[in-house]
């Protein structure tokens, strides 16, 4: 069981240069009051930071630092582990981390990553999750266990039962895993490259024994027959490439013509407006010989003068209209033209770029060719030297053989040994067996907070509840107090677990506002006796604005304010 004994700090969020100091251990049920803003959840920031280098609240780690006095911000907690003293000090400008056992501090060389990686596997034995679950229960950044992910529920009731340990033995038997498989891989290719070198050399030595001079001139021949190819290709790149330049002297001749178009679609457009225009003018005068908006009579000869004009305009649009019309044919034309050679270069572009590879090909095949006849040529009288060379080959693929066998047997204990390491393994048996005593001290807890619920997890950790008025219902269905009575229920739940198999247990509960927000009258009533009298083992600390609703019910009244702007204990 981890013992809490004593916090203090300062330079800490608005703690001043003077230690602000908390006995841990002085009383049983403690009431943290003050005004907002006046530092009573600052207990909570000092808690996390010290022990995982990270604040409870959502607050960055640079702010944590007073903003006044701006340096030497320092955290000390002190805790003992059966007959073993504890103490972390962690601090910010100038950076600090020491872990103290019984009164000498630890190994200071280390990096801060792996002394942190310590301290939680192997003095608290636990992680940030699994600590604010059995620890805090809070309104702001608490997480509480039925907003967690299945991976992360699975985690925190890994840290209750103690099991981590197999998840820790999965990994290291996984790795083993993976390391043989990477050996037989590599063993494998090796294999198989060996057997490669193998069928060569047999071939290399059968090809040495069988090769003629009538080989040598097969494969010249062959070569004559490539580059005749080659030629062939050649000259269809040559021609292939002068039709392109063709084409591409043609496009460049038509690169404007889209431009154009674009130009002459929007005079188009202009030459359409103006004949509306006119239209419509033709129109106003031709039917109206008085204006509809004043009354008034339209002089005969306006009248007559307007409509003339209105024609005379109109034919003359007409005729550039069909004009621009012939144009733009024109210029559409031109850009038809222009798709086409631009198809037909992309067709020759890609079948140059083929035919170059063709070439390329072809010519890589005449050196390789070229390489074997000199290959051949040199060792048709190295027989006896490639022999030996065979009989190593065999001699290295036969230890291959073993390595392999080897390691295939070492695997067949690994995977077996890691199956059971998995989560429906060993650990799922184990869970499995605790969740009933789970289940019924959460619907414990629940009855004592006069919550009367059929409340239960399965080994996947998913909720399954009923009441006396539904059947079914889930965690999300119910309100926020009575959210809180079932957050509360697993919180107890989890600390009786931890206490029973003696794993993350600890003295410390802290309850943040709890009180303030969600939690209904009726249930705080309950919840006061749980704290007072079931949760007895416990030093619990409570944070709460309703002093005058709960100060009689605690041993201790702790009291922040905030003077000439620091928090301080009052």
């Amino acid at each position: 069981m981890i013992v809490f004994k004593k916090i203090k700090w300062k330079n800490f969020l608005s703690t001043g240069n003077k230690f602000t100091e908390i006995n841990l251990t002085e009383a049983k049920t403690n009431l943290i009051i003050g005004n907002n803003g006046a530092g009573k959840s600052t207990i909570l920031d000092a808690l996390t930071f010290s022990l995982f280098n990270r604040p409870f609240r959502k607050v960055n780690k640079s702010q944590l630092i007073n903003t006044v006095n701006e340096k030497d911000c320092v955290v000390e907690l002190e805790f003992t582990i059966g007959a073993t003293d504890w103490k972390v000090l962690r601090g910010m400008k100038p950076v600090r981390f020491e872990i103290y056992k019984n009164g000498n501090v630890m190994n200071q060389n280390a990096a801060v990553n792996d002394q942190q990686r310590w301290l939680e596997e192997h003095v608290l034995k636990l992680n940030y999750k699994s600590f604010t679950q059995i620890v805090i229960l809070g309104s702001a950044s608490f997480v509480p266990f039925m907003q967690l992910t299945a991976p992360n529920r699975r985690e925190v009731i890994e840290d209750l039962l103690d099991i981590k340990i197999f998840s820790a033995m999965g990994l290291i038997l996984k790795e083993r895993v993976r390391g043989v498989n990477e050996r037989l891989r590599e063993i494998s290719i090796k294999k198989n490259l060996l057997e490669e070198k193998i069928d060569m050399q047999n071939g290399f030595i059968q090809e040495i024994e069988n090769t003629s001079k009538k080989d040598v001139k097969d494969k010249k021949e062959k070569i004559k027959s490539i580059n005749e190819q080659i030629d062939r290709y050649e000259d269809d790149l040559k021609e292939m490439s002068e039709e392109l330049d063709a084409i591409n002297k043609d496009m460049e001749m038509l690169s404007d013509c889209n431009t154009k178009l674009r130009k002459l679609g929007n005079l188009k457009g202009k030459l359409s407006n103006k004949v509306s225009t006119i239209t419509k003018e033709h129109k106003f005068f031709n039917e109206n010989v008085t204006c509809p908006t004043c009354t008034q009579n339209i002089e005969e000869s306006f009248r007559l003068n307007k409509i003339n004009e209105a024609e005379s305009k109109a034919k003359e649009l007409k005729k550039g209209y069909e004009e621009l019309e012939s144009a733009i044919k024109l210029e559409e034309e031109k850009e038809t033209q222009f798709k086409k050679f631009t198809k037909e270069a992309s067709n020759l572009t890609h079948e140059i770029s083929k035919t170059s590879t063709r070439i390329s090909g072809l010519q890589n095949q005449t050196r390789d060719i070229e390489q074997e006849i000199q290959t051949i040529t040199e060792q048709f009288k190295n027989r006896t030297t490639e022999r030996h060379a065979l009989d190593k080959l065999l001699g290295e693929l036969e230890g291959l053989q073993k390595d392999q066998s080897q390691e295939s047997e070492k695997n067949v204990y690994n995977e077996f040994a890691h199956a059971l390491m998995k989560d429906g393994g060993v650990k799922s048996k184990i869970i499995k067996r605790y969740l009933p005593l789970m289940n019924q001290q959460i619907n414990k807890y629940l009855q004592l907070m006069d919550f009367y619920i059929n409340f239960s997890l399965d080994d996947e950790f998913k909720e399954s509840v009923k009441s006396p008025i539904h059947d079914k219902f889930s965690y999300e269905s119910f309100s926020e107090g009575e959210k809180m009575r079932i957050d509360l229920s697993l919180l107890f739940t989890w600390r009786e677990i931890a206490r029973m198999k003696n794993s993350a247990s600890t003295n410390l509960l802290i309850l943040d506002e709890i009180f303030d927000s969600s939690l209904d009258g009726f249930g705080t009533e309950y919840f006061t006796k749980i704290i007072k009298y079931v949760v007895s083992d416990a030093n619990v600390f409570v944070i709460s604005h309703k002093t005058d609703d709960l100060i009689d019910s605690f041993d201790k009244i702790i009291k922040f304010d905030k003077i000439k702007g620091f928090s301080k204990i009052i």
